[in-house]
């Protein structure tokens, strides 16, 4: 029985180093890719939506992202999102599109960069954690409510920690490779 809400929670816990894994991936290395948009969402017509769905996006370099929106009235919209994201990149706007140009990555970026998925890795592990505190307390209902022994509930506690433990080796093992990434460009 309680193999069935252990699933649950590991479930939970790997979403959340799929989430970091995701948050890794829109931070680039000096190259422009599209993926750094994910995040960003752009107040159209009073709607929040990803800038992927309101333009088109080109690299017609490797150090340059342009966007193009298919409603011109989109164009401040989108520029003034990207200046409030963490990005860091200045939007270049010419009227048509905006060209977001990254520039070569200085020591200082890429220590910016490698402090930035330090705190993407730490929210997932505080995120893993709280998973793990949600795990413990529905299992103490249970063992109240005699659902569970007391035994039953000891050995919960020491898997739960186990997975706990293992999913964030992981997210270390992700952000050292990252962070091999960042260094080395």
């Amino acid at each position: 029985m309680l193999k069935e809400h252990y699933k649950v929670y590991e479930e939970k816990m790997k979403k959340s180093v799929e989430a970091v894994e995701r948050d890794f991936g829109a931070v680039r290395a000096g190259r422009a890719n599209a993926s750094v948009l994910n995040r960003i969402q752009v107040d159209y017509y009073g709607t929040p939506t990803p800038i992927q769905q309101i333009a088109a996006v080109a690299s017609p370099d490797p150090r340059t992202l342009l966007i193009t929106p298919w409603d011109a009235s989109a164009l401040k919209g989108i520029e003034k999102a990207i200046q409030e994201s963490d990005l860091g990149i200045n939007p270049q706007n010419d009227g048509k599109s905006i060209r977001l140009a990254f520039p070569q990555l200085t020591e200082e970026r890429r220590k910016e960069l490698v402090k930035q998925i330090r705190k993407y890795n730490e929210g997932g592990k505080v995120a893993i954690r709280n998973i793990r505190r949600d795990a413990l307390e529905a299992f103490k209902k249970m063992q109240k409510a005699s659902e569970i022994t007391e035994d039953e509930l000891k050995l919960a506690e020491k898997d739960l920690q186990k997975m706990t433990d293992d999913h964030c080796k992981e997210l270390d093992k992700l952000l050292d490779t990252k962070e091999k990434e960042l260094m080395s460009v």
